[in-house]
C-alpha cells in the first residue's frame, strides 16, 4: 500500500489531472453493507482500481480550480504515524498534545502574538471563522451569554466584511445565533479590498441607529481573486471603534513565510484572532485548520465546561491542564498537529516561503501569457496566486463555461469558474507546489484550443465536440 501511494505520486504528471467516474465504478458504491469479512489486499485493489483514478486530482500539478493544497510526502507519513498511535487530543497530558502546544507557540511566533496567546486546529478555516465569532460574542457580551443568549442583550449586535470575504463568515453568523442580516456586508474598491470610506460610513450609520457593532473581519486573499485587505488600517478602525479585529486568512495569511509576500500582510499581527489553513498554501495533507487568539482567557472562557468526567487533575493522565477541548467544539480530536509539524520540521519555513514565492511568479507567468494574447483577456489585477481571466468572443461566459468543462474532461487541468463584475472567468489558482511553468503552458495551449474550437463550430456541432479529438 505504501508503495503504491508513493508510486501515485511519484507518477502523477502522466497521469490526467481528473477524469469522470464511470457507470459501472459509480455503481460498486451502491452495494449493501458487507456482512463477512474481505482480504486486505483486496480492498486495497478496489481502492487502487476504483477510488485513486478518480479523484479530485489537487496532488496533481495541473489542479488549478481551488484552493487546495497539494499534500507532502511527509506530511502523508505522519499521517501514517498519527493513525497508529490513534492519539485523541481533547485533553490528558501525553506528548501528542505537546506537539499542538509547539505550533501554537510556531504560530505566535510567525505573527507576532503575545505569551498568552491560544491556539487550535480545527477541520478548516470554516471552523476556525466560526470559533473567532463566537469568542467575539463572549468579548462583546460576557461569559454569560453562554446561559443567556444573545437575547439577553439590549442592543443587536452587527459585524463588517467585504463582499469579497469567503461565505463561511456569513455562515459563521448565522450559527452563532445573530443572524446573516447581522453582518454588514461593505464593498470593495477596484483592487478587491474593503472600502474603508464605506466601512466608516457603516459602523456610524449603524451606532446611530441604535446597533452595537462587536466586530471586524479582514480578508487576507479573497476567495475570488486572492486580494489583501488594508489589514494595519482595519486594525486602526477596530481599535477606534472597540471590534474584535478578527482575520480570515485561510488563502495567504500562511505567506508570513515569505519575505517578498509578508510585508503586505502588515497589520496582521494586531488582529485579535486569526483563521489559517495549513492544508492550503502549507501544502499539509487535508485537513489542517487552525485559530491563533490574542486573549487566550477570553478564548479559555468561551467554550470551557464544567464536567466531572473531564476535571483535570494535578498529576497522572488526566492532568495537563488546560486540555485543548476547552478551547473549542471538539471533545474527540485527531491528531492534525503531527503531519504539520512534520512539513515545517522537515522543509523549514524558509523553502515553504520560497515555494509560495514560486507560486505567485508562475501567476505572473500566466498572467503575460494572458495579455499578450489577442485572444484572452484579464478580469482581475493579480494579487498573490490566484489569475481570473476569460477568452474573448460572442456569448462569452457560454464560451468559457464550456472551456472549463473541456479542461476537466481532458484531463491537461482543472481550474475553475467565478463572476468578476458580472462576467464568467476562468479562474487559475495556482497553490500546489509540483506546477511549473511547463504546466501553466499546458493551460493556455488547451484554452485557446478549446476555444477557437467552440467558438467556430455552429450551436448543433459544439454538443459534439470531444476534448479528446480536439487535443490529438
Amino acid at each position: 500500500m505504501l508503495d503504491d501511494i508513493l508510486n501515485y505520486i511519484e507518477a502523477i504528471r502522466e497521469r490526467p489531472v481528473w477524469q469522470p467516474i464511470p457507470d459501472d465504478v459509480r455503481a460498486r458504491f451502491r452495494a449493501s453493507i458487507p456482512r463477512e469479512a474481505t482480504e486486505l489486499a483486496l480492498v486495497h485493489n478496489e481502492f487502487m482500481d476504483n477510488i485513486l483514478p478518480f479523484a479530485a486530482g489537487n496532488a496533481h500539478p495541473g489542479f488549478m480550480g481551488w484552493v487546495h493544497g497539494g499534500g507532502n510526502v511527509p506530511g502523508m507519513l505522519a499521517e501514517m504515524l498519527a493513525a497508529g498511535l490513534n492519539a485523541n487530543l481533547g485533553g490528558r497530558d501525553h506528548a501528542p498534545i505537546e506537539v499542538e502546544r509547539q505550533l501554537v507557540l510556531w504560530m505566535s511566533e510567525l505573527f507576532g502574538f503575545p505569551p498568552g496567546a491560544t491556539g487550535l486546529f480545527v477541520t478548516g478555516s470554516s471552523s476556525a471563522n466560526l470559533l473567532g465569532v463566537l469568542i467575539a460574542r463572549t468579548r462583546a457580551l460576557g461569559v454569560d451569554v453562554r446561559k443567556k443568549g444573545i437575547s439577553s442583550s439590549a442592543q443587536r449586535l452587527v459585524a463588517y466584511t467585504s463582499a469579497a470575504a469567503h461565505r463561511c463568515v456569513t455562515q459563521a453568523m448565522d450559527f452563532a445565533g445573530f443572524g446573516t442580516e447581522s453582518l454588514h456586508i461593505v464593498p470593495t474598491t477596484e483592487s478587491h479590498q474593503i472600502d474603508l470610506d464605506a466601512l466608516d460610513a457603516a459602523i456610524a450609520s449603524d451606532r446611530q441607529a441604535g446597533f452595537l457593532p462587536f466586530l471586524l473581519v479582514g480578508t487576507a486573499g479573497t476567495v475570488d481573486v486572492g486580494a489583501i485587505d488594508d489589514l494595519a488600517l482595519l486594525a486602526g478602525i477596530a481599535r477606534r471603534e472597540n471590534l474584535w479585529f478578527h482575520v480570515d486568512g485561510a488563502i495567504g495569511a500562511a505567506a508570513i513565510m515569505a519575505p517578498q509576500i509578508a510585508p503586505r500582510l502588515a497589520g496582521i499581527q494586531q488582529a485579535d484572532s486569526i483563521a489559517l489553513d495549513f492544508h492550503k498554501w502549507v501544502q499539509v495533507p487535508y485537513d489542517a485548520g487552525f485559530i491563533l487568539v490574542r486573549d487566550g482567557t477570553l478564548h479559555r472562557d468561551t467554550f470551557s465546561s464544567a464536567a466531572a468526567y473531564l476535571r483535570p487533575q494535578t498529576r497522572g493522565l488526566a492532568g495537563g491542564a488546560p486540555w485543548p477541548c476547552q478551547f473549542g467544539i471538539d471533545l474527540s480530536r485527531g491528531f492534525r498537529a503531527l503531519k504539520t509539524w512534520f512539513t515545517i520540521k522537515v522543509y523549514g519555513t524558509d523553502a515553504l516561503g520560497a515555494m509560495m514565492e514560486r507560486t505567485c511568479e508562475l501567476a505572473r507567468y500566466l498572467e503575460i501569457g494572458i495579455i499578450t494574447s489577442k485572444e484572452l483577456e484579464l478580469l482581475a489585477p493579480v494579487s498573490l496566486n490566484i489569475v481570473c481571466f476569460r477568452y474573448r468572443g460572442d456569448e462569452a461566459d457560454r464560451l468559457n463555461a464550456r472551456i472549463v468543462v473541456d479542461l476537466h474532461e481532458s484531463g491537461v487541468a482543472a481550474p475553475s469558474t467565478t463572476t468578476i463584475g458580472g462576467r464568467l472567468a476562468i479562474r487559475v489558482a495556482i497553490f500546489n507546489h509540483r506546477t511549473e511553468p511547463r504546466d501553466i503552458d499546458a493551460l493556455l495551449k488547451a484554452v485557446l484550443k478549446f476555444g477557437a474550437a467552440a467558438a467556430d463550430e455552429p450551436n448543433a456541432a459544439r454538443a459534439r465536440l470531444t476534448p479528446d479529438a480536439l487535443l490529438a
